[in-house]
């Protein structure tokens, strides 16, 4: 594609649930597993790695700084006490030139509500359109119900307003994004 007949040149986003997940030209998104892959840190460029479990213990590794955000995939965890220090620290890397992975065990529910979190707050995104950002690079992203609760406040808080909801469907409470897909499941 040609800038100078006024077209934009389209990024391709390959999506990896078993690598790093590209978020952002300076964020990535991975599972535990991947986060301790020397090759896949050091290819991508990574300068931080912010690790969000319990369970995962990193291997650490020369010229790469290490986080520790101690929280359990429990929906009673606060996680939302680390979404403005995690997403300045993401900002502040991001300024100097640097790239941060975060992971959690699986790359699916902490981790992903902190990627989610920084894209609202330094990306002006709305909920529903951070997490389907987050979701067209790492399909597998499914943050629990509590998470999601504290995204909808976190969203609340900066904007004002919410574009997500929690609903009542036959699986339970749900984030309305989800609506659609239970309704799938339970006509099959």
């Amino acid at each position: 594609m040609n800038a100078a007949f006024g077209t934009i040149p389209i990024i391709l986003r390959h999506p990896s649930v078993y690598g790093l997940s590209r978020i952002t030209n300076s964020l990535f998104l991975s599972n535990g597993e991947a986060a301790n892959n020397k090759l896949f840190l050091y290819a991508n460029q990574i300068t931080t790695v912010i690790n969000v479990s319990v369970e995962v213990v990193n291997t650490y590794f020369p010229d790469i700084y290490y986080i520790h955000v101690p929280i359990t995939d429990c929906p009673s965890s606060r996680l939302l006490d680390f979404f403005d220090p995690v997403a300045d620290k993401i900002r502040a890397v991001e300024s100097n030139q640097g790239r941060t992975l975060v992971h959690c065990a699986a790359g699916v529910s902490r981790s992903a509500a902190l990627c989610i979190a920084y894209l609202m707050k330094y990306h002006s995104m709305s909920l529903a359109n951070a997490h389907a950002w987050v979701k067209c690079c790492r399909p597998i992203v499914r943050p629990n119900n509590g998470f999601w609760q504290q995204l909808i406040q976190y969203e609340q808080k900066l904007f004002g307003k919410t574009s997500v909801k929690m609903v009542q469907s036959p699986l339970g409470v749900i984030p309305d994004l989800y609506e659609n897909e239970v309704r799938v499941m339970i006509a099959l």
